[in-house]
Protein backbone atom coordinates (compact mmCIF):
# COMPACT_ATOMS: atom_id res chain seq x y z
CA UNK A 1 0.00 0.00 0.00
CA UNK A 2 1.43 3.38 -1.04
CA UNK A 3 1.02 6.30 1.34
CA UNK A 4 1.78 9.92 0.49
CA UNK A 5 3.42 11.81 3.38
CA UNK A 6 5.21 15.13 3.88
CA UNK A 7 8.78 14.76 2.67
CA UNK A 8 10.02 16.41 5.87
CA UNK A 9 9.09 13.16 7.70
CA UNK A 10 11.62 11.16 5.65
CA UNK A 11 15.31 10.77 6.52
CA UNK A 12 17.22 13.08 4.16
CA UNK A 13 19.86 10.38 3.52
CA UNK A 14 17.12 8.11 2.09
CA UNK A 15 15.91 10.94 -0.13
CA UNK A 16 19.44 11.53 -1.45
CA UNK A 17 19.85 7.78 -2.17
CA UNK A 18 16.58 7.74 -4.11
CA UNK A 19 17.51 10.85 -6.11
CA UNK A 20 20.90 9.33 -6.98
CA UNK A 21 19.19 6.10 -8.09
CA UNK A 22 16.65 7.99 -10.21
CA UNK A 23 18.89 10.67 -11.74
CA UNK A 24 22.52 9.73 -11.08
CA UNK A 25 25.06 11.15 -8.67
CA UNK A 26 25.91 13.95 -11.13
CA UNK A 27 22.37 15.36 -10.87
CA UNK A 28 23.59 18.47 -9.02
CA UNK A 29 25.03 19.72 -12.32
CA UNK A 30 21.60 19.90 -13.94
CA UNK A 31 20.03 23.23 -14.82
CA UNK A 32 17.11 22.78 -12.40
CA UNK A 33 19.57 22.72 -9.49
CA UNK A 34 21.05 26.03 -10.65
CA UNK A 35 17.57 27.61 -10.91
CA UNK A 36 16.82 26.84 -7.24
CA UNK A 37 20.38 27.20 -5.92
CA UNK A 38 20.54 28.28 -2.29
CA UNK A 39 16.81 27.84 -1.68
CA UNK A 40 15.21 25.62 0.96
CA UNK A 41 12.49 23.31 -0.30
CA UNK A 42 8.90 24.25 0.47
CA UNK A 43 8.12 21.64 3.11
CA UNK A 44 4.34 22.02 2.87
CA UNK A 45 4.40 21.14 -0.83
CA UNK A 46 7.18 18.52 -0.88
CA UNK A 47 5.94 14.93 -0.62
CA UNK A 48 7.09 11.33 -0.39
CA UNK A 49 5.51 8.08 -1.49
CA UNK A 50 6.16 5.27 0.98
CA UNK A 51 5.28 1.58 0.96
CA UNK A 52 3.47 1.60 4.29
CA UNK A 53 3.80 -2.15 4.81
CA UNK A 54 7.55 -2.40 4.14
CA UNK A 55 8.37 1.17 5.24
CA UNK A 56 10.30 1.80 2.00
CA UNK A 57 10.69 5.13 0.21
CA UNK A 58 9.26 4.75 -3.30
CA UNK A 59 9.34 8.31 -4.60
CA UNK A 60 9.63 12.00 -3.81
CA UNK A 61 8.44 15.30 -5.19
CA UNK A 62 9.99 18.57 -4.10
CA UNK A 63 8.90 22.18 -4.56
CA UNK A 64 11.08 25.28 -4.36
CA UNK A 65 10.66 29.07 -4.23
CA UNK A 66 11.95 30.56 -7.48
CA UNK A 67 11.29 33.75 -9.41
CA UNK A 68 11.22 35.27 -12.84
CA UNK A 69 13.28 38.44 -12.94
CA UNK A 70 11.92 40.67 -15.67
CA UNK A 71 13.89 43.11 -17.80
CA UNK A 72 13.25 45.92 -15.25
CA UNK A 73 14.72 43.78 -12.43
CA UNK A 74 11.37 43.06 -10.76
CA UNK A 75 11.02 39.54 -9.33
CA UNK A 76 7.83 37.54 -9.94
CA UNK A 77 7.61 34.56 -7.55
CA UNK A 78 6.82 31.04 -8.76
CA UNK A 79 6.98 27.53 -7.36
CA UNK A 80 9.39 25.15 -9.06
CA UNK A 81 8.22 21.54 -9.05
CA UNK A 82 10.89 18.88 -9.12
CA UNK A 83 12.63 16.71 -8.99
CA UNK A 84 9.81 14.23 -9.29
CA UNK A 85 11.67 11.01 -8.53
CA UNK A 86 10.52 7.40 -8.43
CA UNK A 87 12.85 4.49 -7.72
CA UNK A 88 13.90 3.09 -11.15
CA UNK A 89 12.53 -0.38 -10.33
CA UNK A 90 9.08 1.10 -9.67
CA UNK A 91 8.65 3.54 -12.53
CA UNK A 92 5.50 3.33 -14.65
CA UNK A 93 3.47 2.07 -11.67
CA UNK A 94 1.64 5.37 -11.08
CA UNK A 95 3.70 6.52 -8.09
CA UNK A 96 4.83 9.79 -9.69
CA UNK A 97 1.32 10.46 -10.91
CA UNK A 98 -0.08 9.89 -7.41
CA UNK A 99 2.45 12.31 -5.91
CA UNK A 100 1.68 14.98 -8.53
CA UNK A 101 -2.06 14.57 -7.93
CA UNK A 102 -1.50 14.94 -4.17
CA UNK A 103 0.60 18.06 -4.75
CA UNK A 104 -2.01 19.63 -7.02
CA UNK A 105 -4.70 18.97 -4.39
CA UNK A 106 -2.68 21.22 -2.06
CA UNK A 107 -2.57 23.96 -4.69
CA UNK A 108 -5.91 25.74 -4.91
CA UNK A 109 -6.80 27.30 -8.30
CA UNK A 110 -6.61 31.07 -8.22
CA UNK A 111 -4.88 31.24 -4.86
CA UNK A 112 -1.36 30.14 -5.58
CA UNK A 113 1.74 31.09 -7.43
CA UNK A 114 2.36 29.78 -10.93
CA UNK A 115 4.13 26.42 -11.11
CA UNK A 116 7.19 25.80 -13.28
CA UNK A 117 9.18 22.66 -13.99
CA UNK A 118 11.63 21.10 -16.39
CA UNK A 119 10.10 17.87 -17.63
CA UNK A 120 8.50 15.74 -20.31
CA UNK A 121 6.04 18.06 -22.08
CA UNK A 122 3.76 15.31 -23.37
CA UNK A 123 3.34 13.65 -19.97
CA UNK A 124 3.03 16.76 -17.80
CA UNK A 125 0.69 18.52 -20.23
CA UNK A 126 -1.60 15.56 -20.76
CA UNK A 127 -2.05 14.67 -17.10
CA UNK A 128 -1.41 17.91 -15.23
CA UNK A 129 -1.84 20.91 -17.54
CA UNK A 130 1.79 22.07 -17.74
CA UNK A 131 2.89 23.54 -21.07
CA UNK A 132 5.66 25.54 -22.71
CA UNK A 133 3.21 28.06 -24.20
CA UNK A 134 4.22 30.94 -21.91
CA UNK A 135 7.86 30.05 -21.30
CA UNK A 136 9.37 30.74 -24.72
CA UNK A 137 10.87 34.10 -23.72
CA UNK A 138 12.27 32.91 -20.40
CA UNK A 139 15.98 32.30 -19.82
CA UNK A 140 17.69 29.94 -17.41
CA UNK A 141 21.13 30.14 -15.75
CA UNK A 142 22.40 27.06 -17.60
CA UNK A 143 21.59 25.13 -20.80
CA UNK A 144 18.04 23.81 -21.20
CA UNK A 145 15.72 22.46 -23.85
CA UNK A 146 13.03 25.15 -24.34
CA UNK A 147 10.27 22.61 -25.03
CA UNK A 148 10.93 21.04 -21.59
CA UNK A 149 10.53 24.30 -19.63
CA UNK A 150 6.90 23.97 -18.57
CA UNK A 151 4.52 26.13 -16.58
CA UNK A 152 1.06 25.82 -15.11
CA UNK A 153 -0.38 29.29 -14.70
CA UNK A 154 -3.90 30.02 -13.50
CA UNK A 155 -6.04 32.14 -15.85
CA UNK A 156 -5.70 35.81 -15.07
CA UNK A 157 -2.21 35.47 -13.56
CA UNK A 158 0.26 37.62 -15.46
CA UNK A 159 3.89 36.58 -15.79
CA UNK A 160 6.53 38.42 -17.81
CA UNK A 161 7.06 37.29 -21.38
CA UNK A 162 10.82 37.83 -21.15
CA UNK A 163 12.58 37.07 -17.89
CA UNK A 164 15.31 35.05 -16.19
CA UNK A 165 14.27 32.12 -14.01
CA UNK A 166 16.30 31.71 -10.85
CA UNK A 167 16.24 31.55 -7.05
CA UNK A 168 13.72 33.72 -5.19
CA UNK A 169 15.61 36.45 -3.36
CA UNK A 170 13.70 38.97 -1.29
Amino acid sequence: MTTILPLAEIDSALVEELLDAAFGSDRHERTAYKVREGMDMLEGLSLAAVDSERQELLGTIQCWPVALTDEAGKMHPLIMVGPVAVHPDLQREGIGRAMMAALLKEIQPGGNLPLVMIGDPEYYNRFFGFSAEQTGGWSLPAPWEPERLLARIDPGVVVPEKAMLGPWKK
